[in-house]
């Protein structure tokens, strides 16, 4: 029968000092061979775990990068994106905001021409024109500037952005200080115009009854009833009985009632100390304190008192002196003739056929006043 080799054993001889027995160690030629075979088993299978391991490690690490990498090619897609929407979003309003400068320096110049006009520099007309002027282009253009547009597509750099959005604060900042100059100026231009329109509304400018027939102006004249020389008050204003008698300028009524020589009357108390009289009435339609606007029915035309026929006596006081009220209704009488289609020469008696003429020099108070 044929032995194996690994069935045999070594003999090893341990020698330990010279004066000391050796000693003989019998080993198993299988143990011999398998120990280090074993031990390289081990060796490998530990560094194949570890390498595993690693590899696995490896591969994860590598799968986080790859993810990590993913999401921050999403976030600087996200980051782009913003970017160019920021963009968008800083020439939006850098527009708007070149648009906002361009109005509030259309109001401020519109608001000085309200001061001028309050101060009396320019008529309202020329503010009105220049108002609709400014509004018309916004109705009127008729165009949609998300569609007619056009040009090249270049892409708008990153200082330029910055450059933009600096003009941008900068527009931003002149717009807040006009914001706040109009704040403070407005509110007084605004009490100006107001006082100025409460003056306006307040002045006698309308004509004060539907006749426009003028029988006797303001001023010297030989009086109707007794032939002397007298001094007019007023303007004459022939019409029908029952005619319509209007409110001159918003005001309050001070007076209303009867005298001999007034017949009914009103006096109306306006800016100014500015006082409107109306004589010779049929019927008055208001009460002492009454306020009335411009344009008012206030009562009717008649011929009561001192008075030769149906007329009103329209008459302008102004600090307890008479003054010629034909200046302030002028226009209102050529205005209505104007209307019409015709300028009429307005009917003026200044006086009779056979009157002699007054000197427009000689003192009033030389002559007795009539108010007829």
């Amino acid at each position: 029968m044929k032995r194996h080799w690994w069935n045999g054993s070594m003999t090893l001889l341990v020698i330990r000092d010279a004066d000391q027995a050796v000693k003989q160690v019998s080993v198993s030629k299988m143990l011999v061979v398998s120990v280090p075979i074993a031990a390289v088993i081990s060796i490998s299978g530990l560094f194949l775990a570890m390498q595993w391991k690693s590899t696995a490690h490896i591969q994860e690490l590598q799968g986080q990068v790859t993810s990590q990498t993913m999401a921050l090619d999403v976030t600087v897609k996200d980051k782009d994106e913003a970017i160019r929407l920021l963009k968008n979003e800083v020439i939006r309003l850098s527009s708007q905001a070149e648009s906002v400068k361009d109005r509030l320096e259309q109001m401020s110049s519109l608001e000085k021409q309200l001061q001028q006009f309050v101060e009396g520099y320019i008529a309202p007309s020329d503010a009105s024109k220049h108002s609709a002027m400014l509004s018309a282009p916004s109705q009127s253009s008729g165009w949609n500037e998300r569609i007619q547009v056009g040009g090249e597509d270049i892409e708008a750099s990153t200082d330029q952005i910055l450059n933009l959005a600096n003009r941008s604060r900068i527009d931003l900042k002149q717009v807040s200080d006009m914001l706040n100059t109009m704040q403070r100026s407005v509110p007084t231009t605004l009490k100006q115009a107001q006082n100025r329109q409460s003056t306006i509304a307040g002045t006698p400018s309308i004509w004060p009854t539907k006749s426009r027939r003028i029988t006797s102006s303001f001023g010297y004249r030989q009086d109707p009833m007794h032939g002397r020389a007298a001094f007019h008050a007023g303007l004459d204003i022939g019409g029908e009985l029952g005619d319509p008698v209007y409110a001159a300028a918003d005001g309050k009524v001070i007076e209303a009632g009867f005298q001999p020589a007034r017949g009914n009357y009103i006096v109306i108390r306006h800016v100014n100390q500015l006082d409107t009289w109306y004589m010779h009435l049929q019927s008055i339609l208001i009460d002492v304190n009454d306020t009335v606007a411009k344009g008012d029915h206030i009562a009717k035309l008649g011929n009561t008192g001192r008075s030769t026929g149906p007329h009103l006596h329209f008459q302008i006081v102004q600090r307890g002196e008479p003054i010629d009220p034909f200046p302030y209704v002028r226009n209102a009488l050529y205005e209505t003739a104007s209307s019409k289609k015709s300028i009429p020469t307005p009917l003026i008696r200044t006086r009779r056929s056979s009157e002699p003429l007054m000197s427009l020099s000689t003192r009033a108070d030389s002559y007795p006043i009539y108010q007829s």
